[in-house]
């Protein structure tokens, strides 16, 4: 019996199944995946059926239960086992796009509109789950950036239907996707007029114009996306209408941005322990590096850092498991996160010397791959001035 609501039997479970998957399913087809820049559908399907793509979603909806926390444990495990952040980001990107369409059957259940919501709930958000089919979050613009309240892309009423038109940029598995999650303008200006559609990418209207190439999460395919005339049922509307996309967006912004910490320090602490075995392995002038006196403290600066993000971050998952509001302190634990990796990272590079600088290498698969956590998920600065909105200066 454990007071550590991360050790409890259920996640040391969780811990141990994540770890098995990854070492045995992930971990060796890596550098095949980075070269081919995606990873094959099959592996979702392989996730799905050992009820790992369900973690944190309710079963009545097809996922596997648990909150925060599971998903926290997962994470950890899926990087500490030899995973990498492309491919969390891949395998994972439904995190950020169907909590939207089940907020959506939620509501229509309650207003009565059973057969929306099962609509909703088997066309998309069960097979996601169960690995049949992949989602993704089309939010960032060409000329947007982070500033969703000033999108372009315009969605309008017709009929019983609403057409789409606009453009959307750095997609995680846009490539490959079978429904996107599209903000869309309903109302002529400001946050107000945003909504959400979901968007199956077998509709006619619907293309990819371009798979990005990117620094680092090489096995994540990101996307460039067009809407031509887009047409889609009045089903596909996930918010109230006109708006509502912003306001869920930031209700679910807040767990994305807990998710992208929880990476960041899994990531530095990946780098750790790798670090450690390698310079207790390498020897420089009849000795190994960890013997210096400058390596030792090196290692020890890597370890603080990432201790102080993990137990801030795992603080704050705690606390959104338990039903409270996390707005400011995600942000907190992003940057917190964010500022650790970059240096830990950057630390087992140098102390891997040459080999940590040759492709394919895993510590230099975590430098690339690092580098986009302080910008996805809203960039640092953006955070930072965030921040203070909401610590009302």
């Amino acid at each position: 019996m454990t007071n550590d609501p991360f050790s409890t039997d259920e996640r040391r479970a969780l811990a141990a199944l994540t770890a098995d998957f990854t070492a045995k399913e992930i971990a060796p087809n890596l550098n095949e995946w980075e070269d081919a820049e995606l990873i094959p559908r099959e592996v979702h399907k392989a996730l799905g059926d050992a009820g790992l793509l369900g973690i944190g979603y309710p079963e009545e909806v097809g996922g596997s239960g648990g909150d925060s926390i599971d998903v926290t444990v997962l994470t950890e495990n899926l990087l500490s086992s030899g995973g990498s952040g492309g491919a969390f980001a891949s395998l994972f990107s439904h995190g950020i796009a169907i909590p939207h369409m089940i907020d959506a059957a939620n509501r229509r259940r309650v207003a009565g509109d059973n057969a929306g919501a099962d609509w909703l709930l088997d066309e998309y958000v069960r097979p996601v789950l169960a690995g049949d089919k992949i989602a993704a979050l089309g939010v960032t613009e060409p000329d947007g950036g982070s500033d969703v309240a000033h999108l372009r892309t315009r969605a309008i009423p017709d009929g019983d239907d609403w057409i789409i038109n606009g453009a959307k940029t750095y997609i995680t598995s846009g490539v490959r996707a079978d429904v996107v999650v599209v903000a869309a303008r309903t109302a002529d200006s400001g946050a107000s007029g945003v909504s959400l559609f979901a968007v199956d990418t077998s509709l006619p209207g619907f293309k990819v114009t371009r798979k990005l190439q990117k620094m680092g999460w090489d096995c994540s395919d990101t996307a460039e996306l067009a809407f031509v005339d887009l047409r889609v049922p009045s089903e596909a509307l996930l918010t109230p209408e006109p708006g509502g996309g912003f306001a869920s967006l930031s209700r679910h912004f807040a767990v994305e941005r807990l998710s992208l910490a929880t990476l960041a320090y899994a990531t530095a602490q990946r780098c750790v322990d790798l670090t450690v075995e390698w310079t207790r392995q390498r020897e420089t002038f009849g000795r190994p590096l960890l013997s210096r006196q400058v390596v030792r403290h090196d290692l020890v600066e890597m370890i603080r850092r990432t201790e102080v993000a993990r137990t801030y971050a795992r603080a704050i998952a705690v606390r959104h498991a338990a039903g409270e509001p996390v707005l400011l302190e995600a942000v907190l634990a992003k940057n917190t996160a964010v500022e650790a990796c970059d240096w830990v990272v950057d630390r087992a590079v140098q102390l891997h010397g040459g080999a940590g600088y040759m492709r394919n290498t895993e510590v230099e698969r975590h430098y690339r791959d690092a580098r986009i956590i302080g910008i996805g998920g809203g960039a640092t600065e953006v955070m930072t001035d965030l921040a203070a909105k909401l610590l009302g200066w």
